[in-house]
């Protein structure tokens, strides 16, 4: 489920073309330095709430309330500090996700991976 997922937003970020392996090196470094950001912090997502039928069943219920990105869904669990690397604490990451809004960050990203696909045209098409 989480492998689908991924490549679920990823085909929404890059689309379905084929991009040779040379390029490999600067797909990596947009996803590091943009992508991932984007998607654990700025990306809102749905959660889903479990309820049990009369019978037994379980159903997933996706409700506006549980909208929030990873980050907020990982703050608002109980102890969530311990789930955090050593060395990491909430206070660094609030101050890096305050840095831009959730929009900012989008726009950004697209902004960043227009000329990451220009770029790779260009190369494909001069060399």
């Amino acid at each position: 489920l989480a492998d689908s997922k991924n490549a679920s937003i990823v085909r929404k970020i890059f689309g379905y073309i084929h991009i040779q392996q040379k390029y490999a090196p600067q797909m990596n470094e947009f996803n590091i330095h943009l992508l991932y950001p984007y998607i654990n912090f700025h990306r809102p997502c749905f959660f889903p709430e479990t309820v049990t039928d009369k019978k037994g069943k379980e159903h997933k219920k996706y409700h506006y309330d549980n909208m929030m990105t990873p980050y907020e869904k990982l703050r608002s669990l109980p102890s969530s500090e311990k789930y955090l690397k050593q060395g990491v604490k909430f206070e660094i990451l609030d101050k890096f996700v305050m840095e831009m809004t959730d929009n900012e960050a989008a726009d950004l990203l697209n902004k960043e991976r227009q000329i990451l696909f220009n770029t790779i045209t260009e190369q494909k098409y001069t060399g």
